[in-house]
């Protein structure tokens, strides 16, 4: 171990050990508390707007070499922040996840079990560009009771101490001790390699950002990780889809926000409807700035798209560039999204109840949609205040990660006396 990792794995060990003990605390601190650091934390957002989005424009100005898809991801706007801070509010809201009793059953001995909700414990968040991240994840650690490290990338460390400050205001105003959300206090790379390490200090590693961010992540970790890895997303027009519907869905779907990783990379598009609907879907995301990447059949229709290579149908764009397949019917769709999709969020556009649902049954995906634009995957879509990520991988959780899922469960049990045979 080299001397920076030595630092690195010292600095690791000092936050993880007092997030621990913040953890212990905040799991146990009534809801009104919780929810009196959360009004301030908004509060204060609101009050320092001006600070952070000075902040922001320093990392902005230090990093001019980024692409307009990672720019707009660091970008904040007084908009923005009043979002950030109105998403803390609708938090609070929320009910507290912690303590909820999942399920409750009597054993013929007269047994009373309980299945009740309980915080994870230290959450490690590593991310990328969003300094939004900063808040969406602290918020959601503390109203689920668990305590956060956060460890956002170096070219939004401005933007995500400024949000952190706020955050600390809301801890001092509730009572709430301090440590219970932390930024990690270095940028060395190391400390990620720390985190990735700290089994025992650690309960769950979040990464979001990257393929590159996520496959490290995936590959090093030795404490649990919910994560994923991209977001390929497919909108699917069927044969029985409304053209009008289809045509406003694509472009919410791709060009609303395309470095999200709910914006649609492919479209699908079935041959029955493709010689009329396809020349003015493109044609609408043209006049928006779209390029696109289209299979034989889409390029017989209209003559003058790109053709795509076997590797653009699995590259996730998060830009301007639309990925295009005329398909025969719903089986074919499928097997396309099986053979390239990323198991993020996928799209049907129909009127026709019958192959909804057998493209929605069909799905291995966290999420399908239904006549609706695949960028409402997300937290505050979903009625969770914000997220702390996506997670697309078979356990725990999957889909928009809100409070319920930063929690995991302890069984009481309640008897009257009952020894065991």
């Amino acid at each position: 171990m080299n001397a920076i990792t030595q630092d690195a794995a010292r600095l690791l060990d000092t936050a993880a050990r007092a997030a621990r003990e913040a953890a212990a605390v905040v799991a146990r601190a009534p809801a009104p508390v919780k929810d009196l650091a959360l009004r301030e934390a908004a509060a204060a957002l609101r009050r320092n707007a001006a600070a952070i989005l000075a902040a922001n424009a320093a990392d902005l100005d230090n990093a001019p070499d980024l692409t307009a898809a990672f720019r707009d991801r660091l970008t904040l706007t007084p908009s923005r922040i009043e979002a950030i801070a109105a998403g803390i509010e609708d938090v609070v809201a929320l009910p507290d996840p912690v303590g909820r009793i999942l399920a409750e059953w009597t054993r013929p001995n007269g047994l009373v079990i309980r299945r009740v909700a309980q915080p994870l414990g230290v959450i490690g968040m590593i991310f990328e560009s969003r300094p939004n991240v900063t808040a969406d994840a602290a918020v959601l650690c503390l109203k689920s009771g668990n305590a956060v490290i956060l460890r956002g990338g170096s070219e939004s460390t401005r933007s995500a101490a400024a949000i952190h400050a706020c955050l600390i205001e809301g801890l001092r105003a509730a009572g709430l001790p301090e440590a219970a959300i932390q930024i990690a206090p270095t940028a060395d790379r190391a400390f990620v390699g720390a985190m990735l390490r700290a089994s025992g200090l650690i309960d769950l590693i979040v990464p979001r950002g990257g393929k590159g961010l996520v496959t490290r992540v995936m590959e090093e970790a030795r404490v649990p990780v919910l994560a994923h890895a991209e977001g390929l997303c497919h909108t699917y027009v069927h044969a029985a889809a409304d053209p009008d519907m289809a045509r406003s869905l694509l472009v919410n779907a791709k060009m609303r926000r395309t470095g999200v990783c709910g914006s649609t990379e492919t479209l699908l598009i079935d041959a029955a409807v493709a010689s009329v609907l396809l020349p003015l879907l493109v044609d609408d995301l043209r006049a928006l700035g779209c390029e696109f990447r289209a299979d034989d059949r889409a390029r017989a229709i209209v003559g003058d798209l790109p053709a795509a290579t076997e590797q653009d149908f699995a590259t996730e764009w998060l830009d301007a560039i639309l990925s295009v397949k005329v398909v025969d019917g719903v089986a074919e769709a499928l097997a396309h999204i099986r053979r390239y999709g990323s198991e993020h969020t996928e799209a049907i556009v129909t009127q026709d109840d019958a192959a909804a649902r057998e493209f929605l049954d069909g799905l291995d995906s966290a999420v399908g949609m239904w006549n609706a634009s695949t960028q409402f995957c997300d937290g505050f879509e979903f009625g969770f205040g914000a997220e702390i990520g996506i997670a697309t991988g078979r356990m725990h959780a999957r889909g928009p990660v809100g409070l319920e899922q930063l929690c995991t469960y302890r069984y009481h049990v309640i008897g009257t006396g009952q020894t065991r045979p």
